[in-house]
């Protein structure tokens, strides 16, 4: 029997709220949406499981910063905050990424470091999330700032079944979801430099002519 936990509850609504459709609603009725989600993943199926339930046992938990992450995006879907600087966005995906690309493959096998270990025993691993924090301050980003602070004290509060920091830090999703932020992000850079480019090469032909 897989136990859904309140946290389980709450990513499950955040996720299927993100992902529908419903940025042409209205604001207030954008708040009904998600609380008509929250609803149907906690009532229990006939098999006596909920949503929720299901999505936990296909995902586990998703970390402490997927979930920050995406009660911020719901804040914003809401109206309650303000789109952030796009550098900001490229600063997280980039922290998360480069944590994924140390942890992930380690963790399958490759190389002989087992950096998943470091999570179990984390004065290393919190003192760099400390650094790393302290830079996303002086840099004003406060999103970054709440992800990386709110992992830690979640995992110093033992709010989770894992007693892995790296379990509350990052989660396959997280990860993935980075490194296609920074994907799409140099491409669109690349397409939008060429097309400068094409466009004065037009501009040089035409004043030739």
């Amino acid at each position: 029997m897989i136990s859904v936990s309140l946290q389980s509850c709450l990513s499950f609504a955040l996720i299927v709220f993100l992902l529908l459709p419903s940025s042409r609603l209205p604001v207030r009725y954008r708040g009904l949406l998600l609380l008509a989600v929250l609803v149907i993943g906690i009532i229990p199926l006939p098999t006596g499981l909920s949503l929720a339930g299901y999505l936990r046992g296909l995902t586990d938990e998703l970390s402490i910063t997927a979930v920050i992450w995406m009660l911020a995006g719901t804040a914003l879907r809401l109206g309650w905050l303000q789109p952030g600087s796009g550098t900001y966005s490229w600063q997280l995906c980039s922290i998360f990424a480069v944590l994924g690309v140390l942890l992930y493959p380690a963790s399958m096998g490759v190389g002989m470091l087992d950096t998943y270990s470091w999570g179990y025993s984390p004065r290393m691993l919190i003192g760099l999330m400390g650094v790393l924090t302290l830079v996303l301050l002086l840099l004003g980003n406060i999103l970054g700032v709440l992800l990386l602070t709110l992992a830690t004290l979640a995992f110093t509060l033992d709010i989770k079944a894992s007693d892995n920091y790296w379990d509350y830090l990052i989660d396959p999703f997280v990860v993935l979801y980075s490194i296609g932020v920074l994907i799409a992000n140099s491409i669109a850079t690349l397409l939008k430099w060429r097309r400068g480019m094409f466009a004065s090469t037009v501009r040089l032909d035409e004043g030739l002519d």
